[in-house]
């Protein structure tokens, strides 16, 4: 009887498969359990960063600010953050990330409740830098975060699930900002606006508390995964590492023309993003919605087609390993619904139009973060995804502050809309200046 043998090709076919099912298992099981936690994080952060667009719509009247006065003030933010963000994100990178991020949601959570005793011009521009201070480094330190865990191929998906925080705080936080606003006007002789700015800083405060009790600092004090997954996790994370910069000077760091045009082009992408946040409830106010609680349901719908466009684009931008396009294409497509809202009338129209705008806009959020993370490792992740986020969020003080100014001069909102959707057109032409050699992978 004549002996059979296994094939050594046939053998080398079956442990490759055995490795590849390994090693997805051992990702989703990364992403089950950090993913979905760090999303509601960032949900609470954006919802305190951004309500000030709903509590806007009863906080102008009660207070007497005009559009520019609300405009400085929603921009004012991102000097605090801009000021303090490249500092935070080095901090976490030696201090680790559950301790810091802790201390970054406990303390915004403190200072957006503090909006309910907002007065004056004045201390209003005060907290918002504060709430900028705050805040400052959170998301980058994220995105960092990231880096420790996911190799650039699998990055993109987990920044697109990630970042799906943001429609899905329009599609919470408008309804319920709108609930807030509408049952609780006159309670305790509060306006409904300042018990926005209370109870919306409670799920902040909770959750920096369940940082410390469940975030781990790193794949090697996860003790939720075996010692062939830390391996295996680690071994990518190092090979990944290992085909980035590390810049070995300030000077370097400093010259490095890719950071300065990235800082560019996630500007553009940045300036269209809050040029929706914060102006959304006004938009659709100003297209025929008095009621706050309707507002706040209707502002829920772009957000809903953003969540859809958000891991198909991240999806399809891993499985192609193609980086520059699936930027650009959302960026345009931003552009195109900023630039048709103000050509129609009408709610429905409007919301179409908005729809769009949110779908691309926030799908470019996401899909930016390929480029940098895809080039830099170690310290100089840290620093330069902070300066690039810290330099491009500048827009955010531009963009409000810009839009509002406009929307005094002109009176309507025509103006601001041509405004940002030029600058993100610009955007897009420049992802063609990032070679392509250095990031589709």
């Amino acid at each position: 009887m004549k002996t059979k043998y296994a094939s050594p090709v046939a053998g080398d076919v079956m442990a490759h498969a055995d490795a590849a099912t390994f090693e997805s298992r051992t990702y989703a099981k990364v992403v089950r359990r950090l993913i979905p936690f760090l999303m509601l994080c960032y949900l609470g952060a954006y919802l305190d960063r951004v309500n000030v667009g709903f509590a806007k719509l009863q906080m102008l009247n009660d207070l007497r600010f005009s559009e520019t006065i609300y405009g400085l003030g929603a921009g004012i933010f991102f000097l605090g953050y801009f000021l303090f963000e490249v500092p935070s994100n080095m901090i976490l990178h030696k201090v680790g990330a559950r301790n810091w991020l802790a201390r970054i949601m406990l303390t915004w959570a403190v200072i957006s409740a503090s909006f309910a005793f907002v007065s004056s011009p004045t201390s209003f521009y005060v907290l918002r830098f504060l709430l900028g201070v705050a805040e400052a480094g959170f998301a980058p330190g994220v995105i960092l975060y990231m880096t420790y865990w996911f190799p650039s191929e699998r990055r993109a998906k987990a920044l697109s699930m990630f970042f799906m925080a943001i429609p899905l705080a329009g599609i919470v936080g408008g309804p319920l900002s709108g609930y807030i606003m509408h049952a609780f006007h006159g309670a305790l002789d509060l306006a409904g606006w300042k018990w926005l700015f209370m109870l919306e800083a409670l799920p902040s405060l909770i959750l920096g508390i369940a940082i410390l009790l469940y975030l781990d600092n790193g794949i090697q004090s996860a003790k939720w995964l075996t010692e062939a997954e830390k391996a295996l996790l680690a071994r990518n994370v190092a090979g990944d590492n290992a085909q980035k910069v590390s810049h070995v000077s300030i000077r370097a760091f400093i010259a490095d023309r890719r950071l300065w045009l990235m800082a560019a082009i996630y500007f553009c992408v940045v300036l269209g993003q809050y040029g929706l946040t914060f102006w959304l409830p006004t938009i659709v106010r100003k297209a025929g919605v008095a009621d706050p609680l309707w507002v706040g349901i209707l502002t829920a719908l772009p957000y809903l087609c953003a969540i859809v466009a958000l891991p198909l684009v991240g999806m399809s931008a891993d499985h192609h390993r193609e980086r520059r396009l699936h930027l650009a294409i959302p960026m345009l497509v931003a552009a195109a619904g900023f630039a048709t809202l103000p050509l129609l009338g009408g709610v429905g129209a409007s919301l179409v139009c908005l729809s769009i705008a949110a779908a691309g806009i926030l799908t470019s959020s996401s899909q930016f973060w390929a480029l940098p993370t895809a080039l830099l490792g170690g310290m100089s992740a840290a620093a330069g995804i902070a300066a690039v986020n810290c330099v491009a969020n500048l827009a955010g003080f531009f963009s409000p502050a810009i839009v509002g100014w406009l929307n005094d001069l002109t009176g309507n909102a025509t103006a601001g809309l041509i405004f940002i959707s030029v600058a993100i057109v610009l955007g897009a032409m420049l992802v063609f200046l990032v070679p392509a050699k250095a990031v589709n992978r």
